[in-house]
């Protein structure tokens, strides 16, 4: 698919969602970016702010197949892989495939199952794969899951470990509306006289494949990458941090500098593609220092902070 094509197709998905999403097309073009990346996202804000309704939209307007999964304290590993069921007419064990087995898997407050259920997303995340038995079965793509969590309620949550915070091409929240976006809602719901709204599919799935190939046509030059690397070290080399962000945090950060230039309409990746992603790139892979976490210093601040110290490349003539 041409680069062209793919940013017309882009912008009419952002404004078919934003019929029900209303005045947040900046975060609808974030989750786009991390679909189009084949990254997983992970939506961190306060109840009641459309994250699962986010979720279910683009899987309508993307035509693609969607799971749900609400982790809950005793959600099993095997009611998220799926597993053998004794077949008792054949006398033997047949696989019945999870809800993993998806192209866009919602796991809506995933910090409240353990982390033993947690875990068992981990090889899905990562190998687009199941493993029960002994036995792989591989997950059709596109395969892309969308966690959500609280970021302030913590009785019985279990925090993600960092091996899974770094599977999340990128972290983002939603926030409150406006004042006049909050009365939209109110004002489109009264006229549609219903609380769902029905999007019309404007990706097929072979074409949501075509568009992550198509990013592989973006170009990178050489300080734009020198750069994606520089940023990600200065996250490290901050002594407020204990954990920067890691090698995987660069190849996010260049697959959304890919995608954000692709939505705006380019087909070669600038300074102001890396420093618009970068905080969603790189800040949930930070682990900080104690004594600098207890004051309220954000991991976000990090990446602010590298992106103001580390120098900013030349355009490309």
């Amino acid at each position: 698919m041409e680069l062209s094509r793919v940013s017309e197709t882009t912008r009419r998905a952002v404004d078919e969602v934003g019929r029900f999403i209303v005045g947040k097309d900046d975060v609808l073009q974030r989750i786009l970016m991390g679909l189009m990346a084949e990254g997983h996202i992970l939506l961190q804000d306060f109840p009641g702010l459309a994250k699962t309704m986010i979720a279910q939209s683009f899987a309508q307007v993307l035509d693609i197949r969607f799971t749900r999964i609400q982790f809950t304290p005793d959600l099993l590993p095997g009611e998220i892989t799926g597993g053998y069921v004794y077949n008792q007419r054949d006398a033997t064990f047949d696989f019945r495939k999870g809800p993993v087995f998806a192209n866009l898997l919602l796991g809506d407050e995933i910090n409240r199952a353990t982390p033993k259920t947690q875990s068992a997303l981990l090889e899905a995340m990562q190998e687009r794969q199941v493993t029960v038995e002994g036995e792989r079965f591989a997950i059709e793509k596109p395969f892309v899951v969308i966690a959500t969590q609280n970021p302030v309620e913590f009785e019985g949550t279990y925090p993600l470990p960092e091996a899974q915070l770094d599977r999340f091409i990128m972290r983002t929240s939603i926030g409150y509306p406006s004042a006049e976006d909050e009365y939209e809602i109110l004002r489109r719901r009264q006229e549609r006289k219903e609380d769902t709204v029905a999007l019309k599919p404007i990706v097929s799935k072979a074409e949501l494949l075509a568009m992550q190939t198509a990013l592989e046509e973006v170009h990178v030059s050489e300080p734009i990458g020198k750069y994606i690397v520089d940023l990600t070290r200065a996250t490290r080399e901050d002594s407020k941090v204990q954990v920067g962000a890691s090698p995987r945090g660069v190849y996010a950060l260049f697959k959304l500098a890919r995608a954000h230039a692709v939505l705006d309409g380019r087909d070669f990746v600038t300074p102001e593609d890396v420093k618009e992603v970068a905080v969603i790139a790189l800040a949930h892979r930070i682990v900080m220092k104690p004594e600098y976490w207890v004051r309220g210093i954000s991991d976000e601040s990090i990446v602010q902070d590298a992106m103001n110290e580390v120098p900013t490349p030349q355009a490309d003539a």
